[in-house]
């Protein structure tokens, strides 16, 4: 990469655009950026913590764009009729889209690691970084998600890392496609299910991903990832399960409200202990996948087990907010079925009703994934837990409305589990803080949106006032 260069991010707030946008800073480029969260004062301190690295930011106006000199990032639901993007057409200016700009920047790498699946590929991203770091192998990572680790009061929003040395990690998205660009040394595979694309359209693109890649660390627990691994057969490949028979596996699962821990055998030996600050079994699984990415990576297991055991988790996923009155509030990065249900099963592992407030992430995603989220909301919520579904999130543009919140609440009371749709996101949270008395837990659920997390906070000082007001 020219380092030389100059980068103009429209959306750069985005969870994927602004790791993006510190690891180009963090490289000596020339960044600037846009953002309709910006414009809206959505999250400010978000977009302080871009300014503090050097990144200017402008209005969505079309302003901070001056020079034809200027390479323009968006992502490909960026339309043509936002003005940025009419005065970088006016310019000339070149354009990439996120995707292309990133897996140039993965692909120019000495030692690539990339994360994909439905499901877990932020967690499993922020495990092998802080193992890599830890170990010494001063990685640069890119992630959809602030990892706790490397938070700190100067720079709290820590989605990425610039390193010197040889690793670049990075989740690697199936949505879109562009996971076809990548070219992976070392290929993670968590799982394959449905979410935004078919599961014929899943299997060519997961299976290329792995196909192409030095070393496929695969999961073994997962029946369509491994008939991928064995039709794909990549150069080399290491495999893990939870109690299964594969290279990396997990036996004596001792489980906890807010840790899991987990004996790890890998090739019929025993190697060691693990505890995780993070609960349920799910994060088990990614704890392989990570220790099996790292172990591929020249990281031995012993060193791999001392340092993950330090892994303090992401925000927004399953992340404990705070206490009041008795009850927890946990907000969850959970948005497509799998993710929902890996949390949900984790929470009722341990005594206590459950009050889910879940957006839905987009129009499109209800669509595609109505029967799919409609099973699992009916089969993994209890008789006595409280299901509240505001609209979805709607942050301009064209979309079809055919399928709705309301449409998705009917269905699940229709299988006996209660269910409300609540159009507007503060009153579904009043009214889940009206609800709750000891013992709850109350789940905040969803993806791209950032003031979730807000108002998540602010669930738990509703609910610290309500009980003050009690006892006065």
């Amino acid at each position: 990469m020219d380092n030389g260069k100059s980068y103009y991010l429209v959306g750069i707030g985005g969870s994927g655009m602004m790791p993006l946008a510190m690891i180009l800073a963090g490289r000596g480029a020339t960044v600037a950026g846009s953002d309709r969260g910006l414009d809206a004062g959505r999250v400010p301190a978000k977009f302080d913590a871009l300014r503090t690295l050097g990144i200017a930011l402008h209005p969505q106006d079309g302003s901070g764009i001056v020079s034809p000199d200027q390479v323009v990032i968006a992502s490909a639901a960026v339309e043509a009729t936002v003005p940025d993007m009419v005065r970088a057409a006016e310019l000339g200016c070149a354009r990439m889209t996120r995707a292309e700009l990133l897996s140039r920047l993965f692909n120019d790498s000495r030692l690539r690691i990339g994360v994909a699946g439905t499901s877990g590929k932020s967690t499993v991203t922020g495990m092998i970084a802080h193992i890599l770091h830890s170990t010494g192998r001063d990685p640069t990572v890119m992630n959809g998600a602030v990892m706790k680790n490397f938070a700190t009061a100067d720079a709290p929003f820590a989605s990425a890392l610039v390193g010197q040395g040889d690793p670049f990690v990075t989740e690697v998205d199936e949505s879109d496609g562009s996971i076809a660009l990548y070219r992976p040394d070392i290929a993670v595979l968590n799982n394959v299910s449905h979410d935004h694309k078919s599961m014929e359209e899943l299997r060519v693109l997961f299976g290329d991903f792995i196909a192409g890649a030095g070393t496929a660390v695969v999961n073994a627990d997962d029946a369509e990832a491994m008939a991928l691994l064995d039709a794909r057969a990549p150069a080399a490949a290491l495999t893990f399960a939870i109690e299964g028979e594969a290279d990396l596996s997990a036996r004596n699962i001792a489980e906890q409200p807010f840790a899991i821990a987990f004996d790890l055998v890998a090739a019929g030996e025993a190697e060691g202990r693990v505890t995780l600050s993070v609960p349920g079994r799910h994060n088990i699984a990614n704890a392989l996948a990570a220790l099996g990415a790292t172990l591929a990576a020249g990281v031995p297991l012993a060193e791999g087990i001392a340092a993950i055991q330090g892994f303090t988790g992401l925000r927004r996923r399953f992340d404990r907010v705070g206490e009041a009155g008795g009850v927890t509030v946990i907000d969850d990065f959970g948005h497509n079925p799998e993710k929902i249900a890996a949390t949900l099963d984790t929470l009722h592992a341990f005594p206590g009703r459950l009050l889910v407030l879940f957006q839905p992430h987009g129009y499109g995603p209800l669509r595609v994934m109505r029967a799919e989220l409609v099973s699992m909301f009916a089969d993994r919520l209890s008789p006595d837990d409280v299901l509240v579904l505001p609209d979805p999130v709607y942050q301009g543009g064209t979309v079809s409305r055919d399928v709705t919140s309301a449409d998705i609440v009917a269905d699940v009371a229709a299988h006996g589990r209660d269910a409300r749709h609540i159009p507007v996101r503060d009153d579904a949270a009043a009214t889940l803080v009206a609800l709750a008395r000891p013992g709850d837990r109350i789940v905040v659920m969803g993806a791209r949106d950032d003031t979730l997390s807000l108002m998540a906070a602010g669930m738990v000082a509703s609910l610290d006032s309500r009980l003050s007001n009690m006892e006065s």
